[in-house]
């Protein structure tokens, strides 16, 4: 079987930098597939599934390499890459752009788009492919508004577990569409193209940054967490403890809000609100004006740095500032490194959602990223922020599935009903397992519900 691009088998020159080169996680698995595919275009996926048929291989695919537990990199399968298939195009009479897999959401996408006057609610830094960025159901910019990045997915081409290419959209093949729109790396196929509905860009984005010492946590969470539901759901709230203003003393807060509006005015009025801070007074400092999401995307990349090894885990949550002061104080006093950090991010108020895979959020998003350099540190850090995870996660709902890794726990991503639903497509669509599912630590529980009672008076 001949492809246009590169296929590397174990053993063969190159396959180290095929298997983990393009893994953005220093902190590389000991996972080894039998061969990687370079796919150059659609012919090469549906011709590598079709290989991986043959040769009774299951197939994993990574699009951008930003999982922070590389689920791509699976042992004794064909790691399909798509790294090379980078196309873009946009109607203007639709107002739909097709974008390949491995597009990178803010260094390409963007780009692409504000020059046709669009937007989409790509993610947050730069660099992340927008395949498992989608998959994952994409939690990005004016995210409050247009809601998560998979309801905006119009319809996908994929290659399915038959080694067929089919379109899938709501009047056809629409189970695959549901299933994409959240399933993330539990999806059966490979997506070799998004059709996207996008929007006209707001030409006024404004940014609204406060920062205060760790002392003021209880009153700045508390105030931001009772105006967050009132808030217009332009505005976007994330309280970020960090070390990158000064590195050498403790953390410091960031309130740091956007709005993308139609009007310089429109954004004065819907940030108007945060004007009101009532620790105002003791802020170490505040900015506020003119953003780009070219802009904030470089703030992004500054706090998630390239060859860097990282740690990972998150909480959905509807606990209140509260029950949830003491536990990110604990947290966000500890934070180990210059680069590491963590975040609040508002999402209220709750919405009923599409019918789609995507089934679990909450309140308020709770992430925590350990970012270091020395492998010696691995264990250390990655523990560090998993107990304090556990600890949140006691008063959570869930976890969104882009910031974990199931290897070192579990906890629920989608609704048990989605779940069951999710698995009864596999079946038919998958029957013999060809795609890898969901990597997780043996003897664990896939979606699993955490006593939230008995962890919750378990904590210190």
């Amino acid at each position: 079987m001949s492809f246009k691009g590169d296929i590397v088998w174990r053993g063969q020159p190159g396959y180290e930098e095929a298997r983990v080169g393009r893994v953005f996680n220093a902190r590389r698995p000991d996972r080894y597939p039998a061969a990687i595919l370079l796919a150059e275009g659609e012919d090469d996926v549906v011709a590598g599934v079709r290989l991986a048929r043959d040769r009774g291989l299951k197939v994993s695919v990574r699009a951008g390499g930003h999982s922070w537990a590389a689920w791509s990199v699976r042992d004794d399968a064909l790691l399909v890459d798509v790294g090379r298939m980078r196309e873009m195009t946009f109607d203007p009479e639709t107002g739909i752009a097709s974008a390949s897999p491995a597009v990178k959401g803010g260094a390409e996408l963007v780009p692409f788009l504000t020059s046709h006057g669009r937007a989409f609610p790509g993610g947050h830094c730069p660099s992340v492919g927008i395949g498992g960025f989608l998959l994952q159901g994409g939690q990005g910019w004016n995210g409050r508004k247009y809601g998560w990045a998979c309801e905006n997915v119009a319809a996908i081409d994929v290659v399915t577990a038959d080694g067929e290419l089919i379109r899938a959209d709501e009047e056809q093949n629409s189970e695959l569409l549901w299933a994409a729109r959240g399933a993330g790396p539990g999806f059966f196929g490979v997506i070799t193209r998004f059709h996207l509905q996008t929007y006209p860009l707001p030409p006024a984005m404004t940014h609204d940054t406060w920062t205060f010492e760790l002392d003021d946590l209880e009153p700045l969470l508390g105030w931001i967490d009772e105006l967050l539901p009132s808030l217009d759901r332009v505005v976007e709230p994330v309280i970020a403890a960090t070390r990158l203003p000064r590195p050498e003393g403790p953390p410091v807060l960031l309130l740091h809000t956007t709005a993308m509006c139609e009007t310089a005015e429109e954004a004065e009025r819907v940030l108007a609100p945060l004007r009101a801070c009532p620790i105002a007074d003791r802020a170490v400092a505040h900015e506020t004006g003119p953003t780009t999401v070219e802009q904030e995307n470089e703030a992004q990349a500054a706090q998630n740095p390239e060859h860097h090894r990282y740690g990972v885990d998150c909480t959905w949550t509807d606990a209140r500032a509260a029950e949830l002061a003491p536990l990110l104080r604990a947290l966000w006093s500890e934070l180990p490194t210059k680069h590491s950090f963590s975040i609040w991010y508002g999402w209220a108020p709750s919405r009923p959602l599409p019918d789609m895979a995507f089934s679990v959020e909450g309140h308020a998003y709770i992430a925590t990223y350990a970012i270091w350099t020395d492998p010696a540190d691995d264990e250390r850090h990655r523990s560090w922020v998993v107990d304090h995870t556990t600890r949140l996660a006691a008063l959570g709902k869930g976890v969104y599935v882009g910031d974990t890794d199931f290897t070192r726990r579990s906890d629920r991503f989608l609704s048990p009903e989605n779940l069951r639903r999710l698995e009864q497509i596999r079946a038919r669509r998958d029957p013999n397992g060809r795609f890898c599912s969901y990597l997780i630590a043996d003897g664990a529980e896939l979606n699993a519900e955490p006593d939230r009672r008995q962890r919750t008076e378990s904590a210190p």
